[in-house]
């Protein structure tokens, strides 16, 4: 049945729209790190990381295995950051998260949440790890980043639905 609502339930979205949306805004939300924004202290989430997660969390379809290293090679260009570090940081969330997708038989948005949420810390926290010297006097700021980014994740996750403009298969 062609005409029948069912027709592409299950196949793979290939659509050029759906194949250049998804790396095009994680992008563009790395690049809102050149933006110049004035604060007594830096809790800028971690746009791209953001897009990224709530793009991989709405549409597994869409991203390939490979693409958090080249996202993150941008990522890293533009924000500051010693290069390798989002590559390697987003790549072994984005694996962590392929291998509890196949263990996890049914997910809901507080699941979606909290996966987010363990990658965010472990990108951020691992970013200090490496970029900060031990001694550096950072933690509490980074802790509230963390915070600040953990509770605007359904803010992204929301935007990366509205720019699918599709519901999530249940």
């Amino acid at each position: 049945m062609r005409g029948s609502p069912y027709a592409g339930l299950g196949k793979a979205d290939t659509s050029t729209r759906a194949r250049w949306l998804a790396p095009l805004s994680i992008v563009i939300g790395s690049l809102l790190t050149l933006v110049p924004f004035k604060a007594s202290f830096p809790i800028l989430p971690p746009v791209g990381l953001m897009m990224l997660l709530a793009w991989r969390l709405h549409r597994p379809d869409l991203l390939k295995p490979w693409m958090p290293v080249l996202l993150g090679f941008v990522d890293d260009l533009v924000s500051g950051q010693p290069l390798g570090n989002s590559m390697l940081f987003w790549t072994v969330s984005f694996i962590a998260i392929d291998v509890l997708d196949t263990r996890i038989v049914w997910r809901d948005f507080l699941q979606d949440w909290l996966l987010a949420a363990g990658a965010i810390g472990f990108c951020l926290i691992g970013g200090r790890l490496v970029a900060a010297p031990l001694g550096a006097h950072v933690d509490t700021v980074l802790l509230i980043q963390v915070i600040v980014s953990i509770a605007l994740f359904p803010v992204f996750s929301r935007l990366v639905a509205r720019l699918d403009g599709k519901r999530r298969a249940r």
